[in-house]
């Protein structure tokens, strides 16, 4: 398993008002946007927005990054030599597939294999 790139999670209430500042910033234009349960997401350079209130982004506060992958299934593998669990997935999301992980000390990352 390889990282691609690692996205920074931002949480906001509102992606309409929240991209245009980050278009300005990183010079680039969003990426693909999609809802995911009752939240949107959308990429712009290196950031990862997720919107929704505070009720829906409660569960995915949590996870303090999103690193893209070459090969999800090779996150088994690091776990197995170097400690951690899956708290959820793999499963299948609008770009691919993703999993959830804690690592040995606590930071969760968001794991994603794209394939669209």
């Amino acid at each position: 398993m390889k990282a691609l790139a690692t996205l920074a999670r931002l949480y906001v209430d509102d992606l309409d008002r929240a991209l245009p500042a980050l278009r300005d910033l990183t010079g680039r234009e969003s990426g693909v946007r999609f809802a995911y349960g009752d939240v949107e997401v959308v990429s712009i350079g290196g950031f990862l927005l997720v919107a929704g209130t505070d009720e829906a982004l409660a569960p995915f506060r949590n996870v303090q990054s999103t690193v893209l992958v070459d090969d999800l299934d090779g996150v088994q593998e690091l776990l197995n030599t170097r400690g951690g669990e899956i708290l959820s997935g793999p499963n299948q999301v609008p770009t691919g597939r993703n999993a959830i992980v804690r690592h040995p000390g606590g930071v969760v990352f968001e794991y994603v294999e794209r394939t669209a």
